[in-house]
């Protein structure tokens, strides 16, 4: 059995995934789902039906209208009867509520999502004429605190990767399998440190998408399109180390081409490399959370830092828009305007000017000659 592309496949899972959540919402948003899917990621979609079953859920519970009614029997015109204040108590009722007999809760991130999945559905039908008006539009989206980046510094990168290599830290449980992954370990570490590429896209790998002539790997970027992604020395002779071991393994039917395998010798999955990252990451630093998007923000960091080039960042990390980048790395950028501070001297003469030159470059041509 020929193995299937890895995107393929996980398109195909949130396909059914997303077809059973539209089970539990109104007909219309069957439509809905089917006419954004050009412009969309299917995960996106997945998200939007989760925030849109708790919207009516919330409709159901409150509004007396709708108590006798089932959520899937709403039809689009509901849309039209509501106003802004509806959605501004849908956004309250948010920060507490309950459902199986669990307490949920909402912060600012939550509440925005949500609103934007329903800014989404509203735009959809509003543009196709099948509502005239759009309250979701007029409510203002929570403002998001700042979030200080989580990362790790340069010791404690190298001291991760040391612990991936060696184990020494580990439980004697742990290090029995450790003698069996630290391979693998090590090379998805490095190429994550080393790249910043999702996680996502690191288990998506096969084996013909690294590129040694190169120094590069195909990845599958949300929104579904390939980009190509380079790599130094350190990733490469990971990579190479690896692919030693790798030939050697007898991978599972329908798994020849994935680069990491499991211990199962199946194509590892998302949820199995952040454990491993925990793992390595607690033996390190117990102050900072850290999972494999803080790998992603440790390598956006850094090469930020070597820079300066926010689009190079943008470009390099995936994002397709450079203000989401900045969003992210708003405080670097802010501690480099701050250097420009003392950069410009206004009270200084042509001659000051000519001597701080002649001096810089006697010092440079010192210490040229001394090295």
């Amino acid at each position: 059995m020929q193995e299937k592309d890895y995107a393929k496949q996980t398109d195909i899972r949130n396909e059914k995934k997303l077809r059973e959540l539209e089970e539990q919402l109104p007909k219309f948003c069957t439509e809905f789902f089917r006419g954004i899917e050009p412009t969309t990621a299917s995960r996106t979609r997945i998200a939007y039906a989760y925030d849109l079953n708790v919207f009516f859920r919330f409709l159901k519970e409150n509004n007396p209208s709708l108590k006798d009614k089932e959520i899937t029997d709403f039809r689009v015109e509901l849309l039209d009867q509501l106003k802004a204040v509806d959605i501004e108590e849908f956004l309250s009722w948010l920060n507490l509520y309950e459902k199986d007999g669990m307490e949920i809760t909402n912060n600012e991130t939550g509440k925005k999502r949500k609103l934007i999945a329903l800014r989404s559905l509203y735009k959809y039908f509003y543009k196709e004429e099948r509502i005239t008006t759009d309250p979701a539009v007029l409510v203002d989206i929570p403002k998001l605190h700042d979030k200080a980046i989580v990362r790790l510094d340069i010791d404690e990168v190298a001291k991760l990767l040391d612990e991936v290599e060696s184990g020494d830290a580990l439980t004697k449980h742990q290090q029995a399998f450790h003698n069996r992954t630290k391979g693998r370990d090590l090379a998805m570490m490095t190429l994550l440190l080393g790249t910043g590429i999702r996680v996502s896209e690191c288990v998506g790998l096969n084996i013909q998408d690294v590129d040694f002539s190169n120094n590069c790997v195909k990845v599958h970027r949300k929104g579904g399109y390939e980009e190509v992604v380079y790599f130094g020395e350190e990733v490469r002779n990971a990579l190479l180390s690896y692919l030693e071991e790798r030939k050697i393994i007898i991978p599972e039917t329908g798994n020849e081409n994935a680069l990491f395998l499991s211990l199962q010798n199946r194509r590892i999955n998302v949820r199995s490399v952040e454990n491993l990252v925990k793992k390595y990451a607690r033996l390190v630093t117990t102050l900072k959370k850290i999972t494999p998007h803080k790998l992603r923000s440790t390598y956006g960091t850094n090469l930020y830092q070597e820079t300066g080039d926010i689009y190079l960042v943008a470009s390099v990390l995936g994002h397709k828009d450079v203000n989401t980048t900045r969003k992210h790395y708003a405080a670097i950028e802010d501690n480099n305007r701050r250097k420009a501070a003392g950069a410009v001297i206004l009270r200084q003469t042509s001659d000051e000017i000519r001597q701080t030159g002649k001096t810089d470059q006697t010092e440079k041509t010192e210490h040229t000659d001394e090295s």
